[in-house]
């Protein structure tokens, strides 16, 4: 088992319009976890942009190496699920040829933790388009999951999504039709989510998870090095013992 102290560094490969992504981050880790991050162009979230934005993952990837982080996250939910069922590990064979290191994806770290924690009916809420929670919810399905429930507030615009405070999400986890559910996701990077997840299971009586969240925790079983975080929800805070090492992957 890894030393829970020692050093770790985690890659990130986020939206270049995104503006949330490194403060959530940086506010869940302890000190000896950094997070490095590498931009993909995508300003507005829709379709084309969610396709392109992986172009250039290969060289992005390869520059975050340099810096010898312990995994490479692609923390954007959207662009990682868009193809559908297998897109993800596309994605994650493309970022660990290119690099050399474990990686994973916003998706492909959803259908782990619904996995761990035994969950098949999800609730979806997100900022972004019906359109895009359609292909996410079809990704989910795809998987073998239920999507129960599936809201949108029909943003577009990146940027604005980054300046959505969290009380837009506390509303949105209030509003989905949660009852048929057994575990809520709140969908988007770049939504700043992470402060509300804990007053959300409490009220709702159910796992919470967000993008960032999930991305997190599966980056941290790959890289190690952190037992529990306290704080964020259920997930970090009860669930990150049972780790997979780097050399597993």
């Amino acid at each position: 088992m890894p030393n829970d102290t020692a050093p770790r560094r985690i890659g990130l490969l986020i939206p270049s319009s995104s503006s949330t992504q490194e403060p959530e981050f940086a506010r869940v880790l302890p000190p000896h976890v950094t997070v490095h991050a590498a931009r993909l162009p995508l300003t507005q979230i829709r379709d084309d942009q969610t396709a392109r934005l992986v172009d250039d993952i290969e060289i992005e990837a390869k520059k975050l190496a340099d810096a010898q982080v312990n995994v490479i996250a692609l923390p954007a939910t959207a662009p990682s699920s868009r193809k559908g069922q297998g897109g993800d590990q596309e994605l994650i064979k493309r970022i660990k040829d290119a690099s050399g290191v474990p990686a994973t994806t916003a998706s492909t770290a959803m259908l782990e933790v619904l996995q761990v924690l035994g969950k098949r009916k999800v609730a979806i809420g997100a900022p972004w388009s019906h359109a895009v929670n359609q292909k996410v919810a079809a990704f989910l399905t795809q998987n073998g999951y239920e999507v129960v429930d599936a809201q949108e507030l029909g943003h577009e615009d990146n940027l604005t999504v980054g300046r959505l405070d969290e009380e837009s999400g506390l509303e949105m986890g209030r509003r989905i039709k949660s009852a048929d559910a057994d575990i809520v996701l709140l969908a988007c990077g770049n939504w700043r989510t992470m402060g509300v997840i804990d007053r959300l299971e409490r009220e709702l009586g159910k796992p919470v998870v967000t993008t960032n969240q999930v991305t997190l925790w599966a980056a941290l079983r790959i890289a190690g090095g952190v037992e529990r975080i306290e704080g964020y929800g259920s997930l970090l805070r009860d669930h990150l013992t049972a780790r997979r090492s780097a050399a597993a992957e």
